[in-house]
């Protein structure tokens, strides 16, 4: 008996999926991803995935059996707490860092919700791959950025505000393409912080 028969299907399959790199296999996320913000969900294949990777379709197909699976595995890729390092001393300034970190992030981050806004209504484990993504890490840094204002002094923890801003912060940057010109970059996000939150929380 040969040692791949010895061994099964699982663990040849498994030793195959070992040959892809973390890199590489980053380089595949990067690559749906970046096809469904320019294409759309439903234009990205694996074959075209595959192409633009110079890879074959079965090194893909090995990997992740199906489209959604592949795309929730991207998605999952992301996760990160990007605004956790923020921590300028004062509540205010947090929050305008906060404000130009979320700006230079909202281009892609927007059109990627945009591309994926009909399949995720079609498929639950794709919209929950998206949130904890792209919704909840960001949700939860600026949560934690208003907390230690709390805890320094700088904010009452009774005003009524603190609830919302995330929502808010979060919100704008998906519905400026709609209302306005253009993505919500670091200064119309700054601006927007500086009108529309901190006179909120008593802070300038």
């Amino acid at each position: 008996m040969t040692s791949q028969a010895a061994d099964g299907p699982e663990t040849v399959a498994a030793s195959r999926r070992s040959k892809i790199t973390p890199e590489r296999e980053q380089e595949f996320f990067d690559a749906v991803l970046e096809q469904i913000r320019e294409c759309g969900y439903e234009a990205v294949t694996m074959e075209g995935v595959a192409a633009s990777t110079r890879c074959s379709k079965s090194t893909l197909y090995r990997q992740w059996k199906t489209k959604p699976q592949f795309v929730v595995a991207a998605l999952r890729s992301r996760q990160s707490k990007r605004l956790g390092g923020i921590d300028t001393g004062s509540l205010a300034g947090d929050l305008r860092e906060a404000a130009r970190a979320i700006g230079r992030w909202s281009t892609t981050d927007t059109k990627l919700l945009q591309a994926l806004g009909h399949a995720v209504t079609q498929d639950a484990e794709l919209a929950q791959a998206l949130r904890e993504a792209v919704v909840y890490p960001e949700i939860e840094a600026l949560r934690e950025l208003l907390r230690r204002g709390v805890e320094r002094g700088e904010v009452s923890a009774d005003n009524l505000a603190l609830e919302y801003i995330p929502a808010q912060m979060f919100g704008i940057v998906r519905a400026r393409p709609i209302l306005g010109d253009g993505y919500a970059d670091p200064d119309y996000m700054v601006c927007f912080v500086e009108a529309a939150v901190l006179p909120v929380l008593g802070l300038s």
